[in-house]
Formats: structure tokens, sequence, C-alpha cells
């Protein structure tokens, strides 16, 4: 069973890539079931992720379904073993919401990540001081105990980042960069961190002007992940009063991989974001010379 006894996004992806390939072989779940000699609710709880199929009823299911590709069976063994392995974050789970949790997990497993930001800079691009101001200042109360864990937690999240280990894109609203929500001298830290950030390899910075029009208004905060070799979109975060909404919906995820290639073309091109990002940062130091 996952860990917590509660579906995790790797036991999801899991049963979701499993149910695609039964659908589109025609099977029911109960002809599903007798191909791995079990009952019907194993293959139901397998494909919502709360139970994890083991690699020989895998590996019978895709054979079922007439899925020969080795690339595949291959991807699932593996998503199946990482399912039961305890993430870092796991150390933290204390003082994390589940849903965070999960958005955690999608990052950790991601080759992409892509990000639309209108209001803050995005946590994986945040200085430790900026996150700090904006949990002081959030409207849901963090207990002060709680924000020293916070901010570890956002860290391991960057190291991701820091070391390679996925191709990472955001798009910020200019707003995020021309108008601090946090004091001037954090403010400047950030944008001066934003600018070394955006020298990674591995990294992309982009910022939709204010002459992109409404569309920067009309669309909320969101972040696409990819699993594979291409960036295919596979699985979107949205952040609301709520937490943190994993959604995975074929046509969903279509939708907000379009969105975020519409957001791109309107943005700066990655240069010319840098050197805007450079005139609001001198603007500021000349403002408090």
């Amino acid at each position: 069973m996952p860990t917590g006894g509660r579906p995790t996004v790797r036991s999801r992806r899991l049963g979701a890539a499993l149910r695609r390939y039964r659908v589109a072989a025609e099977y029911d779940q109960p002809r599903a079931a007798e191909v791995i000699a079990a009952h019907q609710t194993r293959v139901s709880r397998i494909e919502t992720g709360h139970v994890i199929a083991r690699p020989i009823e895998i590996r019978a299911l895709l054979k079922a379904y007439g899925v020969e590709d080795d690339e595949v069976r291959q991807k699932l063994e593996a998503l199946a073993k990482q399912s039961k392995r305890r993430g870092w974050w796991l150390e933290h789970a204390a003082h994390l919401r589940p849903d965070y949790l999960d958005h955690i997990a999608l990052e950790d497993d991601a080759t992409y990540i892509r990000e639309w930001q209108p209001v803050l800079v995005p946590g994986l691009l945040q200085i430790p001081a900026y996150t700090e101001a904006i949990t002081r200042g959030s409207p849901t109360y963090i207990a002060p105990d709680r924000i020293a864990p916070l901010l570890k937690v956002r860290q391991g999240r960057q190291a991701k980042i820091e070391e390679g280990g996925s191709m990472y894109s955001a798009i910020l609203w200019e707003p995020v960069v021309a108008h601090p929500l946090v004091s001037t001298e954090v403010h400047r830290e950030q944008l001066a961190a934003l600018l070394e950030i955006a020298q990674r390899g591995n990294v992309t910075v982009q910022v939709l002007p204010f002459s992109a029009g409404v569309l920067g208004a009309v669309t909320s905060a969101f972040s696409t992940f990819s699993f594979d070799s291409e960036p295919a979109v596979e699985a979107v975060t949205l952040e609301n009063l709520r937490g943190t909404s994993v959604l995975e919906g074929p046509e969903v995820l279509t939708a907000y991989a379009n969105m975020y290639d519409l957001l791109r073309s309107s943005a700066l091109a990655p240069e010319a974001s840098l050197q805007l990002i450079r005139g609001v940062l001198r603007r500021l130091k000349e403002d408090t010379s």
C-alpha cells in the first residue's frame, strides 16, 4: 500500500497509465482481473492508486493489452518501485499538508518543470528571506515554529534545480518583478538571485510584460510536470485557498500545456526578460542610494 495508506502521486500515475492501456485495448475491469487471477476490486484499487501493482502484474496486463514496448514496461515497473520509496520530504511530513507532499513528489520525479506565476516569485527560485517574508505575511496563519522547517523543505526542493536534475522554465508576470510584495531590500536580493539562477543551463526565466494585455490578469498560477525525455505534460498543480490540487485528466493537461505555450509566446524572450529584471534592479538601487 502507498505510504500513509493513501494514494500517492506516483501510485496514481501508475494506475492511470494502466487504466489508459486497458481502455485502449477495450478490456473491462473484470476481464483485466482474470489476466492477473485476482478480483476486480484489485484492478480497481490499482487503477486508483490505492494498491501498487506488482511487476508480474504489470507485465501480464501490458501483454494482454497489446503493449509490447519494453520502454513502457520498464517505466511502469520503475514507477511501481518508486511508489514504495520514501522521499526525503517525508521527514518533514508533520509540518506539511498532504497535497503539498504530492506537489513535491511530482517535482522530485519530473524531467521538465514549467511554472506560470502572476503574483509571487516561484518557490523553486525564492531566496530564504523572500520565502520567510511572504510566509509571515500570509493571511493563512503559520505558527512561528513551523517557519524554519518550511524554509528547509523549500531549500530541499530547490536542490533538484541546482543539481540539474530537471529542465526548469518559469514565466513571471511583470508585476512580480516590478512591484515588491516584500521589503525593498529583500526584493533587490531576490531579483539579483533570479539573474544568477537564470544563467544555469537547465533554467529559463521569462517575463510576461504589461503590454501583453489581460492575459496575465486572467490566468492563475500553475505548474506543469513531464516525466520522460520529451516534455509532454503529464501532471498539473494549481494553488488555491484550500491547498494544492493535482490535475491529471488528458483534456485538462492539454488545456494547460496550450496555455503555457500561449504565455511563453507572449512573454519577452529570455535575454530581454533578464534585461527587464536588470533595469528594475538598477532603479531600486538608485531609489535607495
